[in-house]
């Protein structure tokens, strides 16, 4: 679906267009440039989009199929680029991940969206209130779209920072309960955004070296999205090594409690040994016990028997068994 197809000039919208005017409008107006935004097309819709600005089929076949890690490649004259964005669902606790792919070329800037994670409207909503940006042509538009989808990976990881922060709580609460399942699910989530910002950086060095000739003075601009995504990063790698040390402190520490509740169990056993060993031998009956003829026979061993299991008890107790 074609979202938005517009002409600017000297850093000024000119009109909107049809895919049908762009090649009359391109031919017209060769200092102005084309800004095309899609959402989700079809293999029909992107193909007169193909055919009009001659972009490569291994590209195109990319933007289609959606799917990509961030990369950037340069076809011919036209550049490409994948990037991954990403939205924090806080009632699921859960990232949700969408991609956006732009063509790039003299005169004209063509970008893909796929998945509803991120919109760029207020992109081009902004970049029309400033013409001075804006006339730099579609280098302009790809510094704005790259500084949004870094600047939507900041709110995602205080998310999930704030869902770790819970973790721990839960790992060295008094609660004694399991967040195994919870741990797993946000190293996922950390797995998600790695996998979204890591492969980012190197084309991102490559815009700030100006491997790339994409105008002067614009290293700088991509050097701030550039310091930004290695903040992220970082983050990342953090959030990664704090759940990994939760999930070992939580595993330590049932271990540490199913100990705790052998100890338990071992101590009273022995401890119900005692009045089971006596019974066992009143059981078998003899007819020549000791204490039979006399008065406090019984009564005397029912006390040794108390007196065994509270010196037992007193003693798990005191070594910290009970």
């Amino acid at each position: 679906m074609i979202v938005d197809c517009a002409l600017y000039e000297q850093g000024h919208r000119e009109r909107s267009l049809t895919l049908d005017d762009v090649d009359l409008v391109r031919a017209e107006e060769p200092d102005g440039f084309i800004w095309i935004g899609l959402h989700e097309p079809t293999p029909a819709e992107f193909e007169q989009v193909e055919a009009e600005f001659g972009l490569h089929e291994l590209a195109v076949e990319d933007a289609i199929s959606a799917h990509q890690r961030p990369k950037l490649e340069v076809y011919d004259d036209t550049l490409f680029i994948v990037l991954k964005t990403a939205v924090y669902i806080d009632e699921t606790e859960a990232v949700e991940l969408g991609e956006i792919q732009l063509f790039i070329g003299k005169g004209f800037i063509v970008i893909v969206r796929h998945g509803q994670a991120t919109g760029l409207r207020g992109v081009r909503s902004r970049l029309e209130l400033e013409p001075d940006t804006l006339g730099q042509g579609p280098v302009a538009v790809l510094h704005a779209v790259l500084d949004a989808v870094v600047d939507d990976y900041e709110p995602v990881m205080d998310g999930i920072e704030d869902d770790i922060g819970e973790v721990e709580l839960e790992v060295f609460g008094e609660a004694h309960t399991n967040p195994a399942e919870r741990i797993y699910k946000l190293k996922r989530e950390v797995l998600e955004m790695r996998q979204a910002t890591v492969p980012l950086v190197d084309p991102l060095d490559r815009l700030v070296a100006e491997e790339i000739p994409l105008g002067e003075g614009m290293a700088e601009y991509f050097r701030d999205v550039h310091d930004h995504l290695l903040r992220i990063v970082d983050r990342i790698n953090t959030d990664n090594d704090l759940l990994t040390s939760a999930l070992e402190a939580n595993l330590a520490q049932i271990s540490v409690r199913q100990n705790e509740d052998m100890r338990k169990i071992s101590a009273w056993v022995a401890i119900g040994v005692v009045p089971t060993v006596v019974g066992a031998i009143y059981g078998m009956n003899f007819d020549h016990m000791p204490e039979l003829g006399w008065e406090y026979g019984y009564p005397l061993v029912l006390a040794v028997t108390a007196v065994g299991c509270l010196l037992l008890y007193r003693m798990f107790r005191r070594i910290g068994w009970l």
